[in-house]
């Protein structure tokens, strides 16, 4: 069990190994959910992403359109660990 200190702030550090442990890096947020024993849960806040944040990405990226026969091909040879 880790043991952390409370400053006159109110604030507490975390240990680097929780960190690690929890996959939270410098600048990432942590969210904490408090349970009705007075316990919490921690967990690193990963944002939630939408299809429709992704539909549409590439548009516009690339001259090309490549057919669905292509694409077929290069996940094909992408399987197969072929470039």
């Amino acid at each position: 069990m880790t043991t952390l200190t409370v400053t006159e702030r109110g604030q507490v550090t975390f240990r680097k190994d929780v960190l690690q442990h929890l996959g939270i890096r410098p600048g990432e947020k942590i969210a904490l959910d408090k349970l009705p024993d007075g316990r919490v849960t921690l967990r690193a806040a990963r944002p939630a992403g939408k299809i429709d944040n992704f539909l549409g990405l590439l548009a516009g990226k690339r001259k090309k359109v490549a057919s669905l026969k292509e694409i077929d091909e290069a996940a094909a040879a992408g399987w197969a660990g072929k470039r």
